[in-house]
């Protein structure tokens, strides 16, 4: 069942794996149509992500090893978040609030109304395998346009709770934060969070914080009082000396040439636990450090429904409140994704899709 729909949107096309001139506005994109389990959405806003800037760059592939911005483009056929081919051209954002315009035949008509967001990390797609993973922006379209469409399954009603911009926060970073603290099964720990000032990590303090632990957060010395105000005890900067043998849980984004130290910081026991590397994937691992101490390390990126939904009541019950950095038309998207690039803010930025 549908609303009349045009046939043509506007919205961000990328074209293929480059630098920001991949990002191009276009008004002559097709507007998406139900299958029998699927709902169209008119997109009310979006967010910028680290992934969305790494799939557009390549960065996934396992050919390159650098940091991210240390990456302006790759053509392997890898480059994508699940190792295989994209295809071009590709509408992503892996964050999405909006509103049901359309169903398919299997999809109840009474949906269609329904405010909602997308989970990023969908598993419908896959019959819901466990740790089989396919993302919302990356392996389907995403929100980069003014309508999208996805699995009836991944479109989550929400409440009046947070504006649509707001909304459009939760979905990709509060998830890969939420997934990693109960991956990691945090309690009242003593917790180090890297790349504490972005949307992920920033989301890791207030989620860390709200389940009582003892947050360290590690960010630049100007965002201190930003990242403190979110939850975090006390703050680090990124080159602190850590020590050993300080903190139950590391959450760690950021990878590279100072991880051999998260480990060392980790109390006999310990959990350390990832979902980005973004000073770099390619780290040094002394073994003895990781057996001598018990040590368990944890990978994190597929996640069982309930992150999503949890989520969602946290925020309902008022518990939760994203911090938006900044706000942008889509059309802006190369500023909003310079600004993303430039680090000096903290929280989420977000886009407005023009209607």
């Amino acid at each position: 069942m549908t609303s009349t729909l045009p046939k043509l949107m506007s919205g961000v096309a990328t074209l293929g794996h480059g630098g920001p001139d991949m990002l191009v506005w276009r008004d002559d994109l097709p507007v998406p149509v139900a299958s029998a389990d699927e709902v169209v959405i008119k997109v009310a806003a979006a967010a910028v992500n680290n992934t969305d800037i790494n799939t557009r760059i390549g960065w996934y592939s396992k050919s390159v090893t650098g940091a991210t911005d240390a990456v302006t483009t790759t053509d392997a056929e890898d480059g994508g978040w699940a190792g295989t081919p994209l295809k071009f051209p590709l509408v992503q954002g892996a964050d999405c609030c909006g509103y049901i315009v359309a169903v398919g035949a299997n999809v109840n008509p009474a949906r269609i109304g329904q405010r909602v967001i997308v989970r990023a990390m969908q598993s419908t797609g896959s019959g819901n395998q466990p740790f089989i993973t396919d993302t919302f922006g990356s392996e389907h379209w995403g929100g980069f346009a003014q309508y999208t469409k996805t699995f009836d399954a991944e479109a989550f009603v929400v409440d009046d709770t947070l504006s649509d911009t707001e909304w459009a926060s939760i979905p990709c970073a509060f998830s890969t934060a939420e997934g990693m603290l109960q991956r990691a099964n945090v309690t009242n720990d003593s917790v180090l969070i890297t790349g504490a000032s972005g949307g992920v990590g920033a989301a890791a303090v207030q989620l860390a914080a709200m389940r009582g632990a003892e947050v360290f957060a590690m960010t630049q010395p100007g965002k201190a009082d930003a990242v403190k105000a979110l939850g975090a005890a006390q703050t680090l900067g990124r080159d602190a000396v850590l020590g050993k043998h300080h903190f139950d849980v590391v959450i760690d984004l950021v990878g590279g040439p100072a991880w051999p130290a998260l480990l060392e910081a980790l109390k006999r026991g310990g959990r350390y636990v990832t979902a980005g590397a973004i000073a770099g994937p390619m780290v040094e691992l002394d073994l003895r450090t990781l057996y001598l101490n018990d040590l368990t390390l944890l990978g994190s990126t597929y996640q069982p429904k309930n992150v999503f939904e949890d989520l969602i009541g946290y925020v309902q019950a008022g518990k939760l409140r994203p911090a938006i950095a900044a706000n942008y038309d889509l059309r802006d998207i190369h500023a909003a994704q310079d600004a993303f690039n430039a680090k000096n803010h903290v929280g989420k930025i977000t886009l407005t899709v023009p209607q």
